[in-house]
């Protein structure tokens, strides 16, 4: 192998490790989860509302006729900023942003078809979704980009590079 191939590449750890993807998986899972309940908990403590699954998951509950469905989508939009920054986070990696956004609201639309035993049909339940996953993935590119992109540290190197 010529010394060329042997330093061309990358400083990241690029190897395909399921266990790791599967692990980021659940932790943003469970925490977008997490933040969402706390955020309609306090939501509803707002609005004097009861609290229930149903604003999670039931597509009806979105909607903007009165204080309790604008109060919903409030905390699915404070929510959405919020998993930006776990995405910068837990996963780190710009190009996975997408991948990663798009994963949990897929997975959330899966839950949400099992929850109410029927398709989601609303344009307002597809409108926030879709906004949702696009902020969570736009600010967490940013956010990741902006990381990757400082400078690297070349502190305790002495003499030994020529800059």
């Amino acid at each position: 192998m010529s010394k060329i191939k042997k330093l061309s590449g990358s400083f990241r750890y690029t190897q395909w490790d399921p266990c790791l993807i599967v692990s980021q998986i659940v932790a943003m899972q469970f925490l977008l989860y997490l933040t969402l309940c706390l955020l309609i908990a306090v939501m509803q403590d707002l609005t004097g509302s009861t609290r229930t699954l149903d604003h999670i998951f039931q597509y009806h509950e979105i909607h903007v006729r009165d204080l309790e469905g604008r109060s919903v989508i409030i905390a699915f939009g404070i929510n959405a900023v919020i998993g930006a920054f776990l995405l910068w986070n837990v996963v780190g990696r710009t190009k996975l942003c997408l991948d990663f956004s798009c994963t949990f609201h897929g997975l959330h639309l899966l839950a949400c078809w099992i929850y109410n035993g029927t398709f989601p049909t609303t344009f307002s339940w597809w409108t926030l979704n879709i906004a949702c996953a696009a902020v969570t993935c736009v600010m967490g590119e940013f956010l990741c980009i902006r990381s990757e992109l400082q400078a690297i540290p070349l502190v305790g190197m002495g003499s030994k590079v020529d800059l």
